[in-house]
C-alpha cells in the first residue's frame, strides 16, 4: 500500500489553492471580462507557483471561464445576456432529459430513496418560511439535489454534460440563492422550486417520463425568472449575484 506524504500532496494543496483562489477573483469581478490573465501577478497575488497557477487556469479554460488569446496566455471570458440565457436553457433540457430516462428506465430504489431523502430534508428548511429560511443549509441540499439528480437515469454521458453546464456559474442550480436571501420576491421561489422538486421526484417514482421532463424543465426556469428580475426590475441587485459578473452588458 502506498503512503501519501507531505512532499506528494503539496503539489495539488497547491493546485487546490490556486484553483479556489483564481476562481473567486473571476466570480467577484476582481479580473474583468476580457482581461489578460498574468501569471507572474496572479502567482505573487495568490502566493502560489506557476505551476499550479497553470494547471487552475487549464482547468477553468475546461470550465468555461477563462480562454486562451491568440497572444499567449489566459483572460476572463466574457458571456452576453444571451449565453446566459442559452446556459440556463441547456441545464433545464440537460436535466429534463435526465428525469424522463429516469421515469422510463426506472430508478434502484436505494437511489430513490436517497434523493427522497434530501428533498424531506429541504422541506424541513423551507417550512419555517422565507423569514426564517437557513439559506446555506438550502443552498447545500439543493446543490446534492441537483447532483443526485443527474445520475438517476445511470447516464454516465449525461451527468457529465450536466456538469459541465452547471460548472457555468450563472447556470448553477444555486446561481441566485445567495441574492435570495436579501430579496422577498427570489424567497418565494425557493419555495416554488421545492415545489417542484417533490413532483419532479414524484412522477420519476411513477414512471411518468413526460412528465417528470416537462417539470425539470420548468424548475430551471426560475432561474431565468431571477434573471431577468436582476437585470430588467432590479439591477442595483446585479452585483449580489457573483455570478454575474461575467456578463457583458
Amino acid at each position: 500500500m502506498e503512503h501519501v506524504t507531505e512532499q506528494d500532496s503539496a503539489p495539488k494543496q497547491q493546485t487546490a489553492k490556486a484553483l479556489t483562489g483564481l476562481r473567486d477573483l473571476v466570480l467577484k469581478g476582481e479580473v474583468l471580462p476580457g482581461e489578460r490573465l498574468s501569471e507572474v501577478a496572479l502567482a505573487d497575488r495568490l502566493k502560489v507557483s506557476r505551476t499550479p497557477l497553470r494547471a487552475a487556469l487549464q482547468k477553468l479554460e475546461q470550465e468555461g471561464l477563462v480562454v486562451m488569446i491568440p497572444s499567449g496566455g489566459y483572460a476572463v471570458r466574457s458571456f452576453s445576456r444571451q449565453d446566459v440565457i442559452d446556459a440556463i436553457e441547456l441545464r433545464g433540457v440537460l436535466e429534463g432529459t435526465a428525469a424522463r430516462l429516469a421515469a422510463e428506465r426506472g430508478v434502484p430504489p436505494v437511489k430513490l430513496k436517497a434523493i427522497s431523502d434530501v428533498v424531506a430534508s429541504l422541506d424541513a428548511v423551507v417550512a419555517p418560511g422565507p423569514g426564517a429560511m437557513d439559506f446555506g443549509l438550502y443552498e447545500m441540499l439543493n446543490e446534492r439535489f441537483h447532483r443526485q439528480l443527474a445520475t438517476l437515469s445511470g447516464s454516465d454521458v449525461l451527468s457529465r454534460e450536466i456538469e459541465r453546464i452547471t460548472s457555468l456559474p450563472f447556470a448553477s442550480p444555486n446561481a441566485f440563492v445567495n441574492t435570495e436571501a436579501d430579496v422577498p420576491a427570489f424567497q418565494r421561489t425557493l419555495v416554488v422550486a421545492q415545489t417542484q422538486h417533490r413532483a419532479i421526484i414524484a412522477a420519476i417514482e411513477l414512471r411518468e417520463g413526460a412528465r417528470a421532463e416537462a417539470l425539470a424543465r420548468e424548475h430551471a426556469r426560475l432561474a431565468r425568472q431571477n434573471l431577468d428580475f436582476v437585470t430588467e426590475e432590479q439591477p442595483d441587485l446585479r452585483s449580489k449575484v457573483l455570478a454575474l459578473a461575467l456578463m457583458s452588458g
